[in-house]
């Protein structure tokens, strides 16, 4: 009796797999002899999915940007000094060469000093320093308003040691760029 069960049961489920076959193909439209012809459905996305891609998109450019700013170089100034090498005009060309590139981005230039000299003179210097640069920088065409200027003297020293090696690191303008607001 056992076994007429199981067997029953087998031949029920064969029947039923069987008939959910026949039906899904039926449902597909699939007859004999015939293409099926598949029918696809576009997906305009919505206003509100289009700005949400638009800003991970310009997010992600200011991220590569921003990277790209992050690499500017510093310029270095003799002893005492506050006139630009040849080197560093020519940082300050690639420099300007980005900021004509990217108008979306404005810069402050730092004026660094060593610690020699007194703070009030170093002030002075850095400012000095942060100016001339700035004049370089607008003279190669890049908008005045988006140059600032400021001073930190020997406050912010790169190197905090007391020889010449280190003194030459600090006599600096650095570049800090940001986005416009």
């Amino acid at each position: 009796m056992k076994k007429n069960l199981t067997i029953m049961g087998i031949v029920v489920l064969v029947l039923g797999l069987s008939i959910i076959l026949v039906t899904g193909c039926a449902k597909r439209g699939v007859v004999k002899g015939e293409a099926v012809e598949e029918k696809r459905v576009v997906v305009q996305p919505s206003e509100a999915e289009l700005q949400e891609r638009a800003r991970k998109a310009a997010l992600r450019e200011k991220m590569l940007t921003e990277k790209e700013a992050s690499q500017f170089k510093d310029i270095h100034f003799d002893f005492d000094k506050f006139n630009l090498k040849p080197e560093d005009r020519e940082i300050l060309r690639q420099h300007a060469d980005w900021l004509l590139e990217h108008l979306n981005f404005e810069i402050v230039v730092e004026g660094h000093c060593d610690d020699r000299g007194t703070i009030e003179y170093n002030l002075a210097l850095g400012e000095r320093r942060s100016v001339s640069a700035v004049k370089y920088l607008v003279n190669l065409g890049v908008d005045r308003e988006r140059l600032t200027t400021i001073s930190y003297g020997e406050e912010l020293p790169l190197d905090p040691g007391h020889n010449e090696e280190a003194w030459a690191k600090n006599r600096r303008a650095h570049f800090v760029v940001t986005p416009k607001n």
